[in-house]
């Protein structure tokens, strides 16, 4: 079978090696001793700027075989949509998988905005809809909705934005009152964005069972994420895709692999055993998987090559694949295996990793990428 690999795009900026702190390349943070840019040259910026080094990540990507790259949304990073609009042109068929959260948006102008960029790129806009997180974040945007409410939310939101692609709608709804809106004649008619649509909680399942093309997950233990799979498909109006986000840490040999986790959690210390805690569904089953588990780094590997400890080396997801590159690619296969159907794969630093993976692990994968 074939699949859809995409690889993340470090819009926040990216560290030389996982088992280093300080971000060097890309993002808005301060210019740091050795940075390779933005940089400081003869005391002066050197004029390289995040969206640079976003150029190289998805040109790379692109030659390294990979569908397209997902475009995270932060508050501290440039702008998602304005990004994939700046990279189009850096691209053939590159497609760009725009993180969002659909409070931030108004459907009308989010389906305005989709069908520009969709007519501009030749097709290559997908979504990433986020719905959950919540904390200090939320509160950056002004958002006070509550977490299930979001989802309620999201789902008339993607009713809206549907139901203006290529017709006219009156809509009152819960969150959304629109009369009389439509695209321009000129817009309509474009293939609408897959939906990749992440979230662990029981509201968020049912909410993807209406709208998700791909129910996207963090990566967790392969039973349990077979049962969450599970569930999706009892809660689905279709037959669901899954996708499966993952970091990526593979090396020539095991022992290389895993040398660079120790590194990085030497550096650490006792700050890698108190991760930050959040609100999100998904970030708590991951913690739940680990609980009790001892001080030693390799007291996270919770089955074979699956390792629980990346988000105490770099912000993000807790489970990612450590090995070889045999190894990884079977256990990337176990997972199509398990129903996969895409991956959303990462490694820090996000430009070489690419490289290494697309080299390395991809030509092994038995489910090819398509």
């Amino acid at each position: 079978m074939s699949v859809d690999i995409y690889w993340r795009i470090a819009m926040e900026g990216d560290a030389p090696a996982l088992r280093l702190g300080d971000i060097t390349r890309g993002g808005f943070g301060p210019y740091l001793p050795g940075s390779l840019g933005p940089g400081l040259r003869d005391g002066a910026p050197d004029g390289h700027g995040p969206l640079d080094y976003m150029a190289e990540v998805a040109r790379a990507t692109e030659r390294s075989g990979f569908v397209g790259g997902l475009m995270p949304s932060f508050p501290q990073t440039d702008d998602p949509w304005a990004a994939a609009a700046a990279l189009a042109g850096e691209t053939s068929a590159y497609r760009f998988m725009i993180a969002f959260q659909p409070g931030f948006l108004h459907p009308v102008q989010a389906a305005r905005m989709s069908a520009s960029l969709q007519a501009a790129t030749g097709g290559r806009v997908v979504y990433n809809i986020i719905s959950g997180g919540g904390g200090p974040q939320q509160l950056w945007w002004g958002d006070k909705v509550d977490h299930d409410d979001r989802y309620a939310r999201t789902s008339e939101f993607l009713d809206v934005l549907k139901g203006v692609w290529d017709g006219t709608l009156d809509h009152q709804g819960r969150f959304y009152r629109v009369e009389g809106a439509a695209l321009a004649e000129e817009l309509r008619g474009q293939a609408f964005p897959e939906i990749y649509f992440s979230g662990s909680s029981p509201a968020a399942i049912a909410a993807a069972g209406r709208h998700a093309d791909y129910y996207l997950s963090w990566l967790e233990p392969f039973d349990a994420l077979a049962a969450k799979f599970d569930l999706v498909r009892e809660h689905s109006v279709t037959p669901p895709r899954f996708a499966v986000r993952v970091d990526v840490l593979a090396r020539e040999t095991e022992e290389e692999a895993w040398e660079e986790v120790r590194q990085g959690w030497a550096r650490l210390g006792e700050a890698a055993r108190s991760p930050e805690a959040s609100e999100s569904v998904g970030w708590l089953r991951g913690r739940g998987f680990t609980a009790g588990a001892g001080a030693g780094h390799r007291d996270l590997e919770v089955q074979p090559n699956v390792w629980g400890g990346f988000d105490r080396l770099r912000p993000g997801p807790m489970f990612g694949l450590v090995g070889d590159y045999h190894q990884v690619a079977e256990r990337l296969d176990e997972l199509i295996g398990l129903g996969v159907d895409s991956f959303i794969l990462a490694g820090v630093p996000h430009l070489e990793e690419a490289q290494r993976v697309g080299r390395h692990v991809l030509p092994l994968l038995k489910g090819k990428p398509s």
